[in-house]
């Protein structure tokens, strides 16, 4: 089961209820962020969730909104005795930008790693996440993400049993790993049947609609979408600075075809964005509008 939730749904500034823009994954002991702004600290005790699994923070850019919470974050999981590494991710940049922001946390009881992109599309893998980052059409160079869970086949007591081979080497077998004794190779095709449909799941902001979106989206349990702007007479805006009205993240959606669509990252005008989903809804019908704390947990097929 992979947990998703939106800690931050706010652009550019926070307001009462609504923090900076952040999301948070749980799977299999391992958590994964994507931006960090400011009050999702706040956001991820609310949810009751823990900063010390924390394995990777992907950034999708370097405007204040997404990554103003890093340094108070690193500081707090420094503080809860962390000593894992934390692998920071991001466009080309990040180590620069991340090491400015620490003068307020220069000293931390844990490594961090820096990963940082250059190209089109890059893909990686941290805590049993395979992660795509593709480029996006921002006034700065920004990524959206692919956050992908693997399954491989089932394990065949019988297939194991028939070919003769060790009990001892059935677990390894099951993970995936080839065992090697004497002369004689066991593989992991030998005992697995074909590999399960995982779980996918693709969040993008601050862009304007590219074919890239829609394709990286393409029948995603989830796709996570700015909305920067909902209210009519907004398109022109959006062009000059590079977001997404309600109704272009609506047509992305309808074109990629995932299970569900959340919009995020609304204009600090737009105080009620779910007066603006019915238009929303026609283009693509499950569709909602994101708030804080919104979570989901998305099973594989044979769990739901």
């Amino acid at each position: 089961m992979l947990d998703v939730c939106l800690l931050g749904t706010g652009g550019m500034m926070p307001l009462p209820r609504r923090f900076l823009t952040s999301l948070m994954m749980r799977y299999n002991g391992s958590n994964l962020m994507i931006d960090c702004g400011e009050g999702t600290q706040v956001a991820v005790k609310a949810k009751g969730w823990s900063f010390k699994p924390i394995d990777v923070i992907c950034f999708t850019h370097y405007h204040a909104d997404h990554i103003s919470g890093l340094p108070g974050l690193l500081l707090t999981m420094g503080n809860a005795e962390r000593t894992e590494p934390l692998l920071l991710a991001g466009p080309k940049g990040l180590e620069r930008v991340a090491s400015a922001l620490r003068v307020i946390a220069p000293e931390l009881p844990f490594p961090v790693i820096y990963r940082e992109f250059s190209g089109t599309e890059e893909k990686f893998q941290v805590g049993g996440y395979d992660i795509t980052a593709f480029r996006v059409n921002h006034n700065v160079t920004c990524y959206g993400y692919t956050v992908e869970i693997h399954r491989q086949g089932k394990f065949s007591v019988e297939a194991a049993k028939e070919k003769g081979i060790p009990l001892k080497y059935w677990n390894p077998l099951q993970k995936g790993e080839t065992v090697v004794e004497g002369e004689t190779v066991y593989t992991p095709d030998m005992v697995l049947g074909p590999g399960r449909k995982g779980l996918k799941v693709t969040y993008c902001t601050d862009t304007r609609p590219v074919e890239a979106i829609a394709r990286h989206a393409a029948g995603s349990d989830l796709m996570i979408c700015e909305g920067m702007y909902g209210e009519p007479g907004k398109e022109a805006k959006a062009r000059e600075y590079k977001h997404m009205t309600f109704r272009e993240a609506a047509r992305l959606a309808r074109e990629a075809q995932p299970k569900e669509l959340w919009l995020t990252h609304f204009s600090p005008s737009l105080v009620k964005p779910e007066e603006y989903m019915a238009q929303v809804r026609e283009i693509f019908p499950n569709a909602c509008a994101g708030k804080d704390g919104k979570s989901v947990d998305l099973a594989f097929e044979e769990d739901e």
